[in-house]
């Protein structure tokens, strides 16, 4: 018989160990994310089985405005065995701890993936105009642990919350991602990945070279540069800018964590910053989180050119996934987010859906009227 699961508050280097000891996590979920979220309240939990930390998260806690009931959230988390046939013996003591805590309701983004699409399906898609959302698309592959998650949450009274709902917090559920291992789990070559990507990017990266496009990896003091490009960048693409000061706070707390878990890129030509980005590593799994690129020069092809360089260097690194981050669900030729879908489908990566975002309302009172405040926001 399986000794039951116990669930306790870990302290962050019981979390950083935990994390360490597996092939990788969401770099939502390490501890030093909380340094990050400061406006959030932070607790590490882990469970345990016989004596041994078997799963962790890392729980953020917002206060509800004038009263002392909180949401936990846990983003792309928790980190357990999403595997198990039995997933309420996790889920049931953390709901316990997470109410003892003053929780009126839990928030949860299931590191499960449950679909995917290869980049040749969702370019397909985007050219035929039947064809409107990447669910219309028959995915290249259904992961049959993704739907039983789905169904136990279900039965466990989760509910799923829609892409756009959320605490000015949620995470994407679909993301575009290139395989940097084969499917016998042996690493790809350079050559390889670069075959894999479009002849577009290909001429792009070429392109680029041929102009002297340098792209290096930066250090602290180059967290500047990337700010006033990326400033630049959201006066030109219309979205609100974070300050300096929150990246230079991710760059502490992650990198504290290791060396290498945050890294700023710039791609410079004869000496003009012509893109820049913030890449992030955990273990085996490399993220492209930010970007920025230049109005002038864009014929030089940086993004490209950055993008490349952080492939490579994540290839390097041992990644076995380059995850470029959040797609929007849609495949309308006319949709504005269209652009930026044909952008990362050029690396011939593949279209990934995650089970998404679930609630479980623990104070379904608090839980109506905030669904309601969220409504009503502006």
């Amino acid at each position: 018989m399986t000794t039951p699961l116990t669930l306790r508050p870990i302290s962050s280097q019981e979390h950083r160990d935990f994390i360490a000891g597996r092939s990788s996590a969401s770099f939502l979920q390490t501890p030093a994310w909380a340094r990050v979220k400061a406006e959030w309240r932070a607790e590490s939990i882990g469970w345990e089985r016989d004596g041994v930390v078997v799963g962790a998260a890392l729980v953020l806690y917002r206060q509800l405005p004038k009263v002392r009931r909180y949401l936990a959230y846990l983003p792309e988390g928790p980190v357990i065995d999403w595997s198990d046939d039995d997933l309420g013996s996790w889920l049931a003591p953390m709901v316990a701890h997470l109410k003892d805590r003053g929780a009126f309701a839990v928030r949860m983004g299931p590191p499960v993936v449950t679909r995917r699409w290869s980049a040749a399906q969702v370019k397909a898609g985007i050219a035929d105009e039947s064809v409107r959302r990447l669910g219309d698309v028959p995915p290249l592959e259904r992961s049959q642990d993704g739907a039983r998650v789905i169904a136990q949450l279900h039965e466990l009274g989760w509910q799923q919350q829609s892409a756009e709902s959320g605490f000015s917090a949620g995470q994407p559920q679909f993301n575009f991602q290139v395989p940097l291992v084969d499917a016998d789990g042996e690493a790809r070559s350079e050559d390889d990945v670069l075959k894999g990507m479009n002849q577009l990017w290909r001429r792009n990266i070429k392109k680029a070279d041929k102009a002297g496009v340098e792209a290096t990896l930066g250090e602290r003091a180059d967290l500047k540069a990337f700010h006033d490009l990326y400033v630049h960048t959201a006066e030109r693409d219309h979205f609100t800018p974070r300050p300096l000061a929150y990246f230079e706070t991710m760059y502490d707390a992650l990198t504290a964590e290791d060396p290498d878990r945050m890294q700023v890129w710039l791609a410079r030509h004869e000496g003009d910053l012509v893109a820049a980005t913030i890449a992030i590593r955990v273990g085996t799994h490399a993220w492209y989180s930010y970007g920025a690129s230049s109005t002038e020069k864009r014929e030089v092809r940086g993004s490209n050119a950055v993008q490349w360089a952080m492939i490579r260097h994540a290839l390097a690194a041992g990644a076995h996934v380059y995850d470029l981050r959040g797609i929007t669900e849609t495949l309308d030729a006319d949709d504005p987010h269209v652009g930026l879908i044909q952008f990362k489908v050029g690396t011939g990566g593949e279209a990934v859906e995650y089970a998404g975002e679930w609630d479980l309302p623990v104070n379904r009172a608090i839980y109506k009227a905030f669904q309601l405040y969220l409504k009503r926001r502006p």
